[in-house]
């Protein structure tokens, strides 16, 4: 049976999905081999990009300074790993109907692939993980932004993608040039806590992509410091942090740190417990926080994008370069930090023991002095 590109795109609209774009399989010849869609799907003649929008009250908490939770939720893990996927599962099953193989593309991190063994000699190690900000914009849904995060006419920064391979010949979206949606303003570059998105300016560190017909440029983001701000490590973001190391300045600003070992030291500390007996923490954990949102989400985003997605969709809102806006604007006062560095550092050796002594038996500390520098 035949099926058209507008076919797709009128289901796509009936199941709820904001938006798709479509590629031609020719635009991605030059992929690297283990990020190569022909390699798992030889038989692919089209990639279809499926977008969902972030509801934009998802990140009024964090801004606000007064709930995480939806940002993680909404925002974040759930809509990549249940409400998008359900939609994209709905139209890969449409395609199906008319006799065209389609396979559903979870987004995965191409350069977080395992390193295994071949099944075969000759054949390519597992696994074969498509960009998905790559592919996506090879269909014409949207650009990558100069913070490296995905743009759309419609929503700016405010989305989640998935993809679909498909060996149906289908008519292809345009791309789109680099600027089309990303003014180039350089609100992510001044917002961001880690640090982590060169100047706009910075002809030297942008990535370049060539999808044969057009191409492509981004700002060379420093992912090290970005997922230690996204995962709870920067101390100007997270008050939880905070919490659980008073007397801690680290410098994520002028971190050298990769992002694999950013990923390294933030996953275990979420979920790290430490032998507690002064009931600040009764489940002995060492972050509260990030253990119980790990254990309900399983995944904690912390930072809530304060850059990359809420300063850039406010100035996308402002100057009217994408369609989905609103009576009121997103800030109605300036957006907070906390200090790195402590007011105070405390130069005991145990202060939660000490806090504790304090608070419930006044006086029982008279005549210690065990400073962190000496006895």
């Amino acid at each position: 049976m035949k099926l058209t590109s507008q076919m797709i795109k009128d289901r796509a609209k009936e199941l709820g999905i904001d938006d798709i774009g479509i590629g031609n399989i020719e635009r991605f010849d030059n992929a690297p081999p283990l990020m190569n869609i022909r390699n798992y799907f030889p038989g692919v003649k089209s990639v279809i990009a499926v977008l969902m929008r972030i509801p934009r009250g998802s990140y009024r908490g964090i801004e606000e300074g007064t709930h995480w939770h939806n940002y993680t939720f909404y925002s974040y893990n759930r809509l990549n790993t249940v409400i998008r996927p359900r939609l994209t599962y709905e139209l890969s099953r449409f395609i199906e109907d008319f006799g065209w193989e389609a396979t559903p593309h979870y987004p995965g991190v191409p350069e977080r692939n395992p390193a295994s063994e071949p099944v075969a000699p000759g054949k390519l190690p597992p696994n074969i993980i498509p960009s998905i900000r790559l592919i996506a914009a090879g269909t014409g849904v949207g650009e990558i932004g100069h913070s490296k995060v995905f743009l759309n006419k419609k929503f700016g920064p405010r989305l989640r993608l998935g993809l679909i391979f498909t060996d149906a010949e289908l008519e292809p979206d345009p791309i789109l040039d680099t600027g089309d949606i990303c003014s180039h303003c350089g609100a992510c570059v001044r917002e961001c806590p880690g640090n982590a998105i060169p100047p706009v300016r910075d002809l030297d560190n942008r990535v370049e992509i060539d999808y044969g017909e057009k191409k492509v440029y981004y700002g060379n983001v420093h992912m090290g410091r970005c997922t230690l701000t996204h995962h709870g490590m920067n101390n100007e973001i997270s008050p939880f942090l905070k919490k659980s190391f008073p007397n801690m300045g680290f410098d994520v600003r002028n971190s050298q740190m990769t992002e694999e070992e950013a990923y390294r030291l933030c996953y275990p500390m979420a979920t790290a417990q430490w032998w507690n007996i002064f009931n600040d923490n009764p489940n002995n954990s060492v972050t509260e926080y990030y253990d119980y949102v790990m254990k309900h989400v399983g995944y904690f985003a912390i930072c809530g994008a304060r850059g990359c997605i809420r300063a850039c969709m406010n100035s996308l809102e402002k100057s009217k370069r994408i369609e989905n806006t609103f009576h009121n604007q997103f800030y109605h006062k300036k957006s907070w930090l906390l200090p790195n560095q402590p007011d105070n550092a405390d130069e005991t050796l145990n202060p939660f023991r000490d806090k504790y002594l304090d608070k419930n038996y006044p006086g029982v500390r008279k005549n210690e002095d065990f400073k962190s520098s000496g006895k």
